[in-house]
């Protein structure tokens, strides 16, 4: 693959894993719009494990405090914030894995990769992340997440493997819904990232060993690069904007979009 393709991908995946106009949207887009060729599941496991580690050394305070809570959990206590945590992740992780289970045997998950489909998501969800951000009170920390919360959160999550919903705007959308000020219902969001990751990458790799080659996994490591840098970017871009900006830029992005790809769609 041409090292332009995997850069365009690669910066793709990277800067809108993490912010709230759905990167899953956009690289379904990129063929559909442009007529390029799918870049196939090796890349998008490359990207999707180039994000992961993105995440993983933004947040690794908090990683670190969770890995050894769920050291604690497995024996079976829960008396760190670590471990509370951990058991809250697991949670809020379940319903996105079954549904994505579902919509793989179901075949709907090939079925939603439509202009028409993702115009509709951007569109709608814009407007919900717009609502939820705007009259959700401002009452609660990330430090006061509970396991109510963490499985509401995974219940919306699940919403995000239609594509062009956003896994991080609809998770930010229902933290902020649920009381949480900005910075800690993305903190939130992007901690629910690490183990839907994990789970599409697992998923997504177990159809890709049989058919890699070596190009292929060169082009992977070098799109997974590209990748990292991007989402590390976006990641400390958001939380800065955060400190004095609403998520209100996004929903605008995502309305604009929205319409422009209905129109394309039905026309």
């Amino acid at each position: 693959m041409a090292l332009t393709h995997l850069l365009i991908l690669a910066l793709i995946q990277g800067v809108t894993e993490f912010l709230p106009i759905s990167s899953s949207g956009h690289l379904i887009l990129l063929p559909n719009l442009t007529g390029m060729a799918d870049q196939g599941q090796v890349i998008d496991v490359a990207v999707h494990v180039g994000t992961l580690f993105a995440v993983i050394l933004y947040f690794w305070r908090d990683v670190k405090l969770i890995t050894a809570g769920a050291v604690r959990l497995l024996k079976g206590k829960i008396d760190t914030q670590g471990a509370f945590w951990a058991l809250c992740l697991i949670i809020a992780t379940v319903p996105v894995v079954l549904f994505g289970l579902a919509l793989k045997v179901t075949g709907w998950d090939e079925a939603l990769r439509s202009t028409a489909v993702i115009g509709w998501t951007m569109l709608v969800f814009g407007i919900v992340l717009y609502w939820a951000d705007q009259t959700g009170p401002v009452e609660k920390k990330a430090a006061s997440w509970s396991i109510k919360d963490a499985a509401i959160m995974g219940l919306w999550q699940a919403l995000a493997l239609i594509p062009g919903t956003s896994r991080s705007g609809i998770t930010i959308t229902a933290g902020r819904q649920l009381g949480y000020d900005r910075e800690s219902a993305a903190r939130l969001a992007m901690l629910m990232s690490i183990p839907t990751i994990i789970a599409s990458g697992a998923l997504l790799s177990i159809e890709v060993i049989q058919t890699a080659d070596m190009a292929a996994a060169r082009d992977g490591l070098i799109a997974a690069v590209f990748a990292f840098v991007a989402a590390l970017a976006a990641l400390a871009l958001m939380f800065k904007l955060l400190k004095s900006v609403s998520f209100t830029p996004y929903v605008i992005y995502r309305v604009i979009l929205g319409i422009i790809l209905l129109i394309v769609a039905y026309t």
